[in-house]
């Protein structure tokens, strides 16, 4: 068991962590960069498509969540900086929870930062297709549509418009039975259908539409008109597929070279979010914020996948600390900054989205295209389709670098195999470890869809940052001589949290109940679907506990909580999929990483 918790020595991973096994990496980023490769990684995916789920979930009162996820990663992202200040070595959350908790967690953490980094490629590699697809269609070139969308997708899709389109038929056969298809019957009584009706259109007319709207749908015809190999249809999305090739081969050659890139689509892609705040600004109708929590609270917190997907990726920065030129002061800035600026811009976009049309409106794939659509701003639909090919591929590419060096961090402590240390003699870049990340985004996109990847990546991400939070609570006190030569350096100041916490827990389910009457009874009328969250208050009181008798550091315990928190907003599936996932990794870590550990060995 010892061995489970052996902790790196916090001096040895500073002296390791420059030269790697070979040779050092280019130190070439400034706090500019730093922020930019941030905001590159949070401003993508989460705006131009998980956006619209969240606001379908939510309606207005999805800037709450907004809200509370920034206040999570702001705590986080503070822990982050105490940590990237104390060990300016690449690894991000992996490294540091190798100092404070031990082998064991390290692994955890570096096997969940899969999910993050590689896995979450996926779902932004599929909405970077997608809006890449329409973008050309305006150029005349037309990609067949079984070569933009995924196996999956493409069957779930086919089987459901088939279905929907044999209830509308059934429907118009003899509309005097009752409809007895919960879809068809929503659609009955649709924004959408009554629009229609008031302006004198029949109902017949408006259904035969629907058909012909369903029948052309991209997955539909990719299922109807893809080519046979064997018994198996030919069906993966090949601009997701390129844009990983690319991505993997611009990483590989360098980082000032993908710094250089980065900064330029961070420049465009905030032009352009600033370009749609003020249109839009002029379209929003203040009687779509109304009401403005539509599902209630429970609504609101079903989008934690979609509004926590739009924040990670500041920690993507501390991936880069031997990159940076002063690690210790730069990078606590870089991603407190990038998250600050990222924080102000989704909550005033959600505000104009929501105002713009119905909360109900905006659960798709492309929502700032689809708002532009329904309001008839053709030149917007122009415009925001290139920026999002942009801020796509920034994300992508920040990403497609974190992962490596998280790898190539793990192989040096010997989890994991000795080639994904090497650093190319010429470009100085982690090069095995680099392409080996290409393959891992790049195979599954023949097999599984975006709906999937996005919770998956969420819970990885969030788990890895409770142990983030934890770990800086761990941390040992330090000496005088260490905090004077930190001196000038990000530290996280300390607030003592032995009443202060307590008192402030016992005073939120005292405000929860007033605002909230049934709130704790119906948590408990179903206890197996509300284990999460009966967990998260057991946590809490444990907590509390803890504060009053070690004198914890407040602002950590909060990150630890806030995290916590978000955690219960994901569903039973997700949980499933991580332990498995989690399982997997434990069985890489006894059969290979304990054994070839370097403190094994030492």
């Amino acid at each position: 068991m010892n061995q489970l918790f052996r902790r790196k020595p916090l001096n040895a991973t500073i002296l390791e962590g420059g030269d790697g096994e070979n040779h050092s990496l280019n130190k070439v980023l400034s706090v500019k960069d730093l922020t930019f490769f941030g905001i590159a990684a949070i401003i993508g995916g989460g705006i131009f498509s998980a956006i619209g789920n969240a606001c379908f979930s939510g309606g207005p009162g999805v800037i709450f969540l907004y809200a509370i996820c920034a206040v999570a990663c702001g705590f986080t992202a503070m822990c982050y900086a105490e940590f990237a200040s104390r060990v300016p070595v690449s690894g991000s959350a992996y490294t540091y929870a190798y100092v404070s908790f031990g082998e064991i967690f390290a692994w955890i953490i570096g096997w969940a930062l899969i999910m993050e980094y590689s896995i979450g490629n996926i779902y932004i590699a599929f909405s970077w297709s997608g809006y890449f697809t329409n973008l050309i269609e305006t150029f005349g070139i037309h990609i067949p549509e079984w070569l933009t969308v995924n196996y999956k997708s493409a069957h779930a899709i086919f089987n459901d418009n088939t279905a929907f389109i044999q209830s509308i038929n059934n429907y118009l056969s003899n509309k005097a039975t009752l409809v007895h298809d919960s879809s068809l019957e929503s659609y009955l009584t649709s924004n959408e259908v009554k629009g229609h009706l008031k302006e004198g259109q029949n109902i017949t007319t408006i259904l035969q539409k629907k058909i012909t709207t369903l029948q052309n749908a991209e997955g539909f015809l990719a299922w109807k008109n893809s080519p046979l190999l064997g018994s198996l249809k030919v069906i993966f999305d090949l601009p997701a597929l390129l844009i990983n090739v690319l991505i993997t081969y611009l990483v590989y050659r360098g980082t000032k070279e993908s710094k250089n890139l980065s900064n330029l689509m961070v420049y465009i892609k905030l032009a352009v979010i600033l370009l749609v705040i003020i249109v839009g600004f002029t379209y929003v109708d203040i009687d779509n914020w109304t009401p403005f929590l539509p599902n209630g609270f429970g609504g609101v917190m079903a989008g934690v996948s979609a509004v926590f997907y739009a924040y990670i990726g500041f920690d993507a920065v501390s991936t880069l600390a031997e990159e940076a030129k002063n690690p210790q002061k730069d990078l606590p800035r870089g991603m407190i900054y990038s998250l600050v600026i990222c924080t102000v811009v989704y909550i005033i976009l959600a505000l104009v989205l929501t105002g713009m049309v119905s909360y109900k409106e905006l659960g798709v794939s492309d929502p700032l295209a689809e708002i532009f659509a329904i309001k008839g701003v053709k030149w917007m639909l122009f415009i925001v389709s290139i920026s999002a090919v942009v801020a796509m591929t920034s994300v992508l590419l920040v990403f497609q670098m974190g992962q490596p060096r998280i790898w190539m961090t793990m192989s040096r402590d010997g989890l994991m195999p000795k080639k994904l240390s090497e650093i190319h003699p010429k470009y100085k870049t982690p090069a095995f470890a680099t392409i080996l990340t290409g393959i891992v985004v790049g195979l599954p996109i023949f097999f599984t869809d975006e709906n999937l990847i996005l919770d998956f990546t969420s819970i990885g991400t969030l788990f890895a940052f409770v142990l983030v939070c934890g770990g800086v609570l761990m941390l040992s006190p330090q000496s005088e001589e260490e905090m004077a030569e930190r001196k000038g350096k990000f530290k996280i100041p300390y607030i003592n949290s032995k009443y202060i916490f307590p008192i402030g827990f016992i005073l939120s389910l005292v405000l929860v109940n007033y605002i909230f009457p049934t709130y704790f009874t119906d948590m408990f009328k179903d206890v197996v679907m509300n284990i999460p969250l009966i967990t998260f208050f057991l946590v809490c009181v444990v907590i509390s506990f803890l504060a009053f008798l070690k004198n914890l550091s407040l602002i950590p315990l909060l990150g630890l909580v806030s995290c916590c928190y978000l955690l219960t907003g994901m569903s039973t599936e997700n949980w499933s999929w991580f332990g498995i996932w989690l399982v997997l990794g434990l069985i890489f870590y006894f059969s290979y990483g304990k054994k070839h550990s370097k403190l094994n060995k030492a």
